[in-house]
């Protein structure tokens, strides 16, 4: 994804494909850009999209692909592909999220979400067992718990 960084150190700003992200969290060893997301669609077990258009994966978990299956190498739940995008569905559609971005994949953005609870959603999904948490991108064991 391509990303430009505007303004100085007091207030800055990414624009990221086409949409702006205030508030840039410097936290090594990598960059988290804290943003808002108003929950607009639910696509499966780990992908929403936010009012902006913003697709976000959530991070360090996996839910089945909506035709059931899990990737090759990619942890897997048990639970249906139509159960895990039910229970997001039920957790936060039409929520305000407060959400950190960790990356990106396929054009969408990774990143730990959390509802105005101070719910993380990864980890909520996992609880459920809709989810499988993903250990390689949980580096700081954040799921461990869940």
């Amino acid at each position: 994804m391509d990303r430009m960084v505007v303004g100085g150190l007091g207030a800055m700003a990414v624009i990221t494909a086409g949409f702006t992200i205030q508030g840039l969290l410097a936290r090594p060893p990598q960059d988290r850009v804290a943003f808002e997301c108003r929950v607009a669609r639910v696509h499966d077990g780990d992908t929403l999209t936010c009012s902006s258009g913003v697709r976000v994966r959530l991070n360090a978990i996996n839910a089945r692909e909506l035709n059931g299956s899990c990737g090759t190498g990619h942890p897997c739940p048990s639970a249906s592909a139509a159960a895990a995008r039910d229970y997001l569905s039920r957790l936060a559609l039409g929520q305000r999220l407060s959400c950190a971005q960790t990356g990106t994949s396929y054009g969408r953005v990774t990143a730990w979400c959390a509802d105005n609870r101070g719910r993380d959603l990864s980890c909520a999904m996992v609880a459920s067992g809709t989810a499988a948490s993903w250990p390689r991108y949980d580096p700081e064991g954040r799921l461990r718990g869940c």
